[in-house]
């Protein structure tokens, strides 16, 4: 069990049902296009959902869209992600990860467009359709970092992760000024994000020839819905999620009623996103000297719950600070929540499971926050609202996260099938 729990967690969360081909080791180009399709293709991970927020209200006056539409618009694309993402190793058994991954890639493309398109069922539609093409294309990526580059799986990880920093901030930075060139039109700037998702494509297409071995046996883990623990880290995923799409859908508009523009809004958002970058490195190394996770969840809950208060009350001369602190304690709070997924977990076979449950479940959870925002602000533009509802979530997750963070496994076992 120790022997396990040692490796890194990226070679815990094997979804994927496929081991590498022969092949695949000959050549070192070969290597190299599949990692630079992984980084492109981690790079899409995000826009389709940082990018709307800097011109939400744009789009919230151009459409016609409620306070509540606009919660709701902010919580589709993460409601799908858990609703469609289950559904990863079910269409990768049929059609194999690569082929999954360009078919999706298509939807994204196609979903960013849409959204642009046909008014509000066009801007809702199309934001389901991304929702779910991230969410099958975010449990699958983890598989193939685990089965192609397996003794550098953790550096994999870490290259993957700042990929999708990266594309989240180029987004939230970006897209303002790219609809002030276009005449203040948040179309174009929006359909923008789907060119990233065509060239990460055309990258990719080369993998479709690569052939995969079968994978020897399959598990079954039963009991999981049963375990308090496991819902202890579902419970925790989701509310640490609640809190990071909040800021994804909503930080602009909430910093717009602070009187910044919305390109000084975009950019707040881009800054705390690449914050993340270092903090989601940077804590799990920390993490590994203490006894359990709850020491990391709880200095990282602190900075989050600090940051979301300094945008709304600090001085707005300041509000840099407050960004960056809260850009470092969401990165390492998602990366402790992450690890939760492997150190709960007796083998990978289980933390595949735990990992399903926990980001299904987790971010139907975590879809209710934006929403929750979007009720508010339909009701009051105040920052004491959103104030105390930001506590709430937070102390919840706090509580939940000092019991998911004790050193503890979730008492299921893999049973071969």
């Amino acid at each position: 069990m120790e022997e396990n729990r040692s490796k890194p967690i990226a070679d815990e969360l094997l979804i994927d049902d496929e081991t590498p081909a022969a092949s695949l080791t000959g050549g070192r180009a070969r290597a190299l296009l599949l990692l630079l399709g992984l980084v492109l293709v981690g790079l899409n991970l995000r826009p389709a959902l940082s990018s709307l927020a800097p011109v939400l209200s744009m789009v919230s006056r151009d459409v016609g869209l409620s306070p509540a539409l606009a919660g709701l618009l902010t919580t589709l694309p993460v409601a799908c992600l858990g609703i469609f993402g289950p559904l990863a190793p079910r269409l990768a058994r049929r059609l194999g990860s690569e082929k999954t991954i360009a078919v999706v890639l298509l939807a994204l493309a196609a979903g960013i467009l849409l959204r642009t398109q046909l008014g509000q069922f066009g801007l809702f539609a199309g934001s389901a359709l991304a929702g779910a093409a991230i969410g099958v294309i975010g449990v699958l990526l983890p598989g193939i970092v685990k089965r192609d580059f397996a003794s550098r799986a953790g550096l994999m990880t870490g290259v993957y992760t700042m990929a999708l920093c990266l594309g989240a901030a180029l987004a939230a930075g970006l897209t303002v000024p790219t609809a002030e060139a276009f005449g203040h039109d948040w179309r174009p700037a929006l359909a923008l994000w789907a060119l990233p998702a065509v060239l990460a494509l055309a990258v990719w297409w080369p993998q479709l020839a690569t052939r995969h071995a079968a994978a020897q046996g399959r598990w079954r883990v039963e009991g999981l819905l049963r375990d308090p623990l496991a819902w202890q880290v579902t419970l925790f995923m989701g509310l640490q999620s609640s809190l990071a799409y909040i800021v994804f859908g909503w930080l602009p508009s909430i910093l717009m009623d602070r009187s910044l523009t919305p390109m000084q809004g975009g950019l707040m958002l881009s800054l705390s996103t690449m914050v993340q970058v270092p903090a989601s490195l940077l804590v799990p190394m920390l993490a590994h000297r203490c006894r359990d996770q709850r020491p990391p969840i709880a200095a990282t809950l602190l900075m989050v719950i600090a940051g979301l208060l300094g945008m709304l009350y600090a001085p707005t001369d300041g509000l840099i600070i407050w960004a960056a602190l809260l850009g470092f304690g969401q990165g390492g709070l998602f990366s402790t929540a992450l690890s939760l997924l492997a150190h709960r977990s007796a083998d990978q076979h289980v933390a595949a499971s735990l990992s399903g449950m926990a980001q299904g479940i987790g971010y139907m959870l975590a879809s209710m926050g934006p929403f929750a925002v979007g009720l508010i602000r339909g009701h009051s533009h105040a920052a004491w609202p959103l104030a105390i509802l930001f506590c709430l979530i937070a102390a919840t997750a706090f509580c939940i996260g000092m019991l998911a963070g004790r050193k503890r496994l979730v008492g299921v076992q893999a049973r071969p099938v």
